[in-house]
């Protein structure tokens, strides 16, 4: 078993003193590589150093919509020298959020629009998260089409096989372990192989029978015995087939 977690946030805030630890066994859970992914300046910096600190980690910078205000007038640039660090192999995780009340939605579409134009001239893959705004994300990916992966896919069976359409690639969580989980179903089902990531989002989105716990890239087994019954295949061919989709975007 050779795991690829290619969405997970590892970050002191939420792992305290357990996250050393925590990393440092992943290998012995079956995990080969993780993918440590930022949402603020911040955050990016933190994920970057612990891929400095970790062979097997790799990690990607870039502002979440829900950190868009306040940032300071050089924020893009001090972006761009994180991306150029080799440890770092993506721009995300960039998007939409219009969940919560009080979203500034033309601030959360510019900052977007900037960093998909960042990375078109970086020819770097991105991590879109898109929640409750489905049509507008759609409708900036249909004008920049960029390399990359909508990750903690959401939306319907007919959205997933556009990304697809568009060249990009479609990543679930344990949501798809969840019960009445039949949209995420739907959704995986219309993937083709070649175009599934595997992710926990940890600390988030556990898996049964891990729900309602701090998720981390061990539990990423379960996410994937579900994925194969729905594509058809065995747990481990479906973790080297997510495995292989990761390596191949990302260019590792």
């Amino acid at each position: 078993m050779a795991i690829f977690d290619t969405h997970a946030h590892y970050l002191e805030e939420d792992f305290g003193d357990e996250l050393i630890p925590l990393l440092e066994k992943m290998p012995e859970l079956g995990v080969e590589r993780i993918m440590a992914v930022g949402y603020s300046l911040e955050s990016s910096r933190e994920e970057l150093e612990l891929a400095r600190r970790f062979p097997y980690i790799v990690s990607a910078a870039g502002i979440h919509p829900e950190n868009c205000a306040g940032l300071p007038a050089d924020w893009l640039s001090q972006l761009e020298e994180m991306l150029g660090c080799p440890e770092v192999k993506a721009l995300g995780e960039i998007g939409l959020d219009y969940h919560y009340d009080g979203f500034d939605k033309a601030l959360q579409a510019d900052v977007f629009e900037q960093q998909l134009i960042l990375a078109q001239k970086l020819d770097i893959p991105v991590i879109i998260h898109s929640r409750d705004a489905c049509e507008d994300t759609m409708t900036m990916l249909r004008k920049y089409r960029p390399r990359g992966v909508v990750h903690c896919f959401s939306g319907s069976a007919e959205t997933a096989r556009e990304v697809v359409k568009l060249g990009m690639y479609v990543g679930f969580t344990g949501v798809l372990t969840f019960k009445n989980s039949k949209k995420a179903w739907a959704a995986c089902e219309a993937v083709p192989l070649d175009r599934l990531l595997l992710e926990t989002d940890s600390p988030y989105m556990a898996p049964v029978p891990h729900r309602g716990e701090k998720s981390h890239s061990g539990m990423i087994k379960y996410t994937a015995a579900r994925m194969a019954e729905l594509k058809g295949v065995s747990a481990e061919d479906m973790i080297e087939i997510a495995r292989e989709n990761g390596e191949m975007l990302f260019g590792i």
